[in-house]
């Protein structure tokens, strides 16, 4: 068996807590217009603090703990979990991030994964707007310390990827044939139907999320013009393996009265197998049926090992198991646990 590699861990600060001006610099991010609303709480019964993330307010989607950032503590859990290496990212925070909290956040998170002794590696964090200053920010990332690729989220306020207004900044990833990770928000755009019950917002939301950036990014013919681009989509893609055959049908055979689809789809199936990746953020999380449909329907060279860690121990813990407890061939659990991962991020 070839390394394994988790391709989803989280990574913040260790000093975020501590540090008041890096935690004012992350708290004033957050755009309060779009009603998220912050705030930093002990955790009760611990002599912990958290910092929780509700949109709109009294409604929590994120929250995350003091202490669970530390190198010893995570390379101790990788042994536990059988993971040789981790690829890091922030936790949905790349939606709001300034510049200059970006360049201070991958400087600290260079310098954390250089302590690793080769176990971490890590993905630049950078407004995508494809401005100068943005651009060179990435170019430092990737030539300077070392980075991997480049990490995103599905949506930037209002607006998905397939925006004319991320292009400059997605043609250059193109043209430097760098993997971008694309990260969940907390909610989709559309997001008051899914808002009241807790499971529906903070797992069912993410889906909704992913599933139409996937679908956007396709019909958007973003990667007829940008073709080397790769999106390495977490939660599946929102389980888009369960769309696939309907988004993107094969050609009919009938002639029917009223075309109520749009049936030209050319060659997404050719751009979903060459462009589009899913990381499984969570393996026990989904079940082994539901699993092994999409490795069935997805293949198994597009599927990567993620556990979103440290969101749910079980799911670190279990994670490499279940994927090995598949009804799957030998080579696509390989490919799934770490040979893609290698591969796409040019670890081999």
């Amino acid at each position: 068996m070839s390394k394994i590699i988790d391709s989803n861990m989280h990574w913040l600060p260790g000093e975020l807590f501590s540090d008041k001006k890096l935690l004012n610099s992350f708290l004033d991010c957050v755009p309060k217009q779009y009603g998220v609303h912050t705030r930093v709480e002990k955790i009760e019964g611990k002599e912990l603090s958290q910092l929780i993330i509700e949109q709109p307010k009294g409604y929590v989607n994120l929250n995350y703990a003091e202490g669970q950032y530390t190198l010893e503590s995570q390379l101790a859990d990788m042994e536990k979990a059988g993971v040789d290496h981790a690829i890091f990212r922030l936790p949905v925070w790349q939606e709001w991030l300034d510049l200059e909290t970006c360049k201070e956040v991958n400087t600290r998170m260079a310098e954390y994964v250089s302590r690793s002794e080769g176990r971490m590696s890590a993905l630049a964090v950078v407004p995508p707007w494809g401005t100068d200053d943005c651009l060179r920010e990435v170019d430092r990332c990737l030539n300077q310390l070392g980075f991997r690729g480049a990490q995103i989220v599905a949506h930037y306020g209002q607006i998905y990827l397939d925006d004319a207004a991320f292009r400059p900044y997605l043609k250059f990833l193109n043209d430097l044939n760098v993997p971008v990770v694309v990260h969940h928000t907390p909610l989709p755009v559309d997001f008051n139907s899914v808002l009241t019950y807790t499971n529906q917002r903070r797992q069912f939301g993410r889906c909704v999320d992913q599933a139409t950036a996937v679908g956007r990014e396709l019909f958007s013919g973003m990667f007829d013009e940008l073709p080397n681009l790769r999106f390495i989509h977490s939660m599946l893609g929102g389980a888009f393996y369960a769309f696939a055959d309907m988004l993107v049908p094969p050609q009919h055979q009938f002639n029917d009265a009223v075309d109520r689809f749009q049936t030209g789809t050319g060659n997404l199936r050719a751009q979903l197998s060459n462009n589009i990746f899913f990381d499984t953020s969570g393996a026990p999380q989904w079940g082994k049926a539901q699993l092994e449909a999409a490795v069935k329907v997805i293949g198994g060279k597009n599927i990567l090992y993620g556990s979103s860690y440290p969101i749910r121990k079980d799911w670190f813990f279990k994670g490499i198991e279940t994927i090995q407890s598949l009804e799957i061939s030998e080579e696509d659990k390989a490919s799934i646990l770490g040979s893609n991962a290698a591969r796409i991020f040019k670890l081999e």
